[in-house]
């Protein structure tokens, strides 16, 4: 198969970095195969050998690197559990580790993007999504009675609903067509502009052209922007997609229906959840829509929408001789059902399908009850949840489901609850982390900025009585004890982390404006030429700082912290002015 000459760096350039933020819709000062990296790693097909087993028989562009691990993750993720009976054509998506000590290239654009992003969306440098079309048909002309192969997309973006969208557009005319087609689709996904954050794409693929909006972090929670059409003088079909990255949650939670908010609190809290599926489908999208109903909370922990025993985790993530980790894995083979059997929580889903009728309540059920993965659909637990259910939800889906109200209206409505379910518990936290800023007028430009106070579980706790969740939730139920498991949980501690760094950063901005408000030449006039050297060498350290970590600044402040840095420069001996400068910053 040929291949365009591969680029010999995957970094763009500085300049092009800068020609990219000022025109993100433009790809043509950057290297080849920039812009498919913005989106893609690579793609691969994956068949099945006689004597070999599942294999990787193509990866595309020919220059991506894959360590022999990767490659094995792929081989055994991207086709369905022999068990499963997948006949015909399924999607599913997996997500897999990185190989350790091999570190991806970012594009120093790509991270601008990603800090525009909403902190569910950003990219996680240890892992990669695998997004695939599996399709495994009756072929008598092959020793083994069936053809099966699967095209997978690996990326770093959990887009699910863009590359799923794609891969149903480009996938049974791949298994026609074969490599020239790949090379084909590959070079229409180097044609598309860099995934933005807020603005609409125009993405052609093979005849068509998908219009999608990529959420930013400015976006007001819950809220979805409608991709508008364009006039259009060309023939090609345009596709406009809702979203990118959401999955069918009515659909997903159809199975445990009167467990949600129950299932919320064990995502919120970090536990231990296995989800039991028929096939990869039902699993992927299953754990992915856990995850998502702690929105606009990151989920911390690892995730695994498909495992299986191949993984490199395997033995880690099932051992005995110690806790079961903070993960939430997607499971099919039914040897799961014995050796997961001490995991505390346990989702059995059943096929997936939308009901014709109002489902029927399903009590919690023990976990010894769990033997095999064809036990009934149901949650297995011993978890007491924390807050009393809240019946008016359940009664709105009802209501939906007898009046046959259509599944993406379901799918708003369930989504809106888990929403304002996490608002209504977060902000409390907001509150008081914001009280641990100091004050402004303790910011001395001639002192170092002050510190974060630090956080007291006590003291929080003391703030809940009078601002707690009661203010905008109308649940009853220990809400305290809720809190306290939660911050010991990795949730909390990815939050509060992000938080630290946001306001740490703030105050670090609020230093240089009050910096930038002195008179810095007059001081440098007033004290020794080392402590003016030393003044210098310490404010470029801080544009520096600024540029690279874009503190939150009111905009003319660098130009005015140069200008200044300038001046003092030009004050002093000729010689001192040539080593300053001259002198870069560390």
């Amino acid at each position: 198969m040929s291949v365009r000459e591969p680029s010999q760096s995957g970094a763009l350039s500085a300049a092009s970095c800068e020609a990219e933020a000022a025109a993100p819709g433009r790809c043509l000062a950057l290297l080849p195969w920039d812009c498919f990296s913005a989106w893609l790693h690579c793609v691969c097909v994956v068949g099945f050998d006689l004597e070999l087993g599942q294999a990787v028989e193509v990866i595309y562009p020919q220059h991506s690197k894959l360590t022999d691990k990767e490659k094995t993750s792929i081989c055994y993720l991207s086709f369905p559990d022999s068990n499963s009976g997948c006949l015909g054509d399924t999607q599913f998506c997996f997500r897999f580790r990185q190989s350790s000590g091999r570190r991806l290239s970012l594009h120093c654009m790509l991270d601008q993007l990603d800090r525009d992003l909403p902190v569910s969306l950003k990219k996680d440098p240890a892992y990669y999504y695998g997004y695939v079309y599996f399709r495994q048909v009756r072929d008598k002309t092959l020793k083994r009675g069936y053809f099966q192969k699967s095209l997978v997309l690996i990326s770093k973006l959990p887009y699910i609903h863009l590359f799923h969208t794609v891969l149903r557009h480009i996938a049974p005319e791949y298994f026609v067509k074969n490599e020239p087609f790949l090379e084909a689709v590959c070079s229409d996904v180097d044609h598309w502009p860099p995934p933005v954050p807020g603005k609409t794409l125009n993405l052609p693929i093979m005849g068509i052209i998908m219009k999608v909006r990529i959420p930013t972090c400015h976006d007001k929670p819950g809220t979805t922007h409608i991709v508008q059409f364009a006039h259009q003088e060309d023939t090609q079909i345009s596709i406009a997609l809702p979203t990118v990255h959401e999955v069918d949650l009515f659909r997903c939670f159809c199975p445990v229906f009167f467990h949600i908010q129950m299932l919320w609190e064990l995502v919120l809290l970090g536990e231990p959840v296995v989800v039991m599926a028929p096939s990869p489908s039902e699993s992927s999208e299953t754990v992915l829509a856990l995850v998502s109903c702690i929105s606009p909370l990151k989920y911390c922990s690892d995730f695994r929408p498909y495992f299986t025993i191949h993984d490199s985790e395997f033995k880690e993530y099932t051992t005995r001789t110690q806790a079961p980790p903070s993960v939430i894995l997607g499971v099919t083979n039914p040897f799961f059902a014995k050796t997961l059997q001490h995991w505390p929580h346990i989702v059995r889903i059943g096929e997936i399908k939308l009901p014709g009728e109002v489902p029927k309540q399903v009590k919690v059920k023990k976990l010894k009850n769990l033997k095999t993965l064809d036990s009934k659909p149901g949650v297995y637990t011993s978890y007491k949840p924390y807050l009393n259910r809240d019946e008016e939800i359940i009664k709105q889906l009802q209501k939906g489901v007898q009046q046959k109200r259509p599944a993406e209206a379901q799918s708003v409505i369930l989504r809106r609850y888990f929403l304002e379910l996490t608002q209504s518990f977060i902000i409390p936290l907001e509150r008081y982390v914001a009280s641990l800023m100091p004050l402004q007028k303790s910011i001395s430009p001639w002192k170092s900025p002050p510190h974060l106070r630090q956080f007291s579980q006590e003291d929080f706790m003391k703030t809940l009585e009078k601002a707690g969740p009661q203010l905008t939730s109308g649940l009853k139920g220990d809400w305290i004890g809720l809190y306290r498991h939660f911050l010991k949980s990795p949730n909390f501690n990815g939050w509060f982390r992000t938080r630290q760094k946001e306001m740490t950063q703030k105050l670090e901005a609020l230093h240089l404006e009050a910096l930038c408000n002195e008179d810095l030449l007059f001081w440098s006039q007033k004290h020794t030429e080392v402590e003016t050297v030393d003044l210098v060498l310490k404010l470029k350290n801080k544009l520096f700082q600024a540029d690279r970590e874009h503190l939150p600044m009111k905009p003319d402040t660098m130009e005015k912290l140069q200008m200044h840095i300038d001046a003092i420069i030009l004050a002093l001996p000729d010689d001192l002015q040539d080593i300053l400068l001259k002198t870069g910053t560390t």
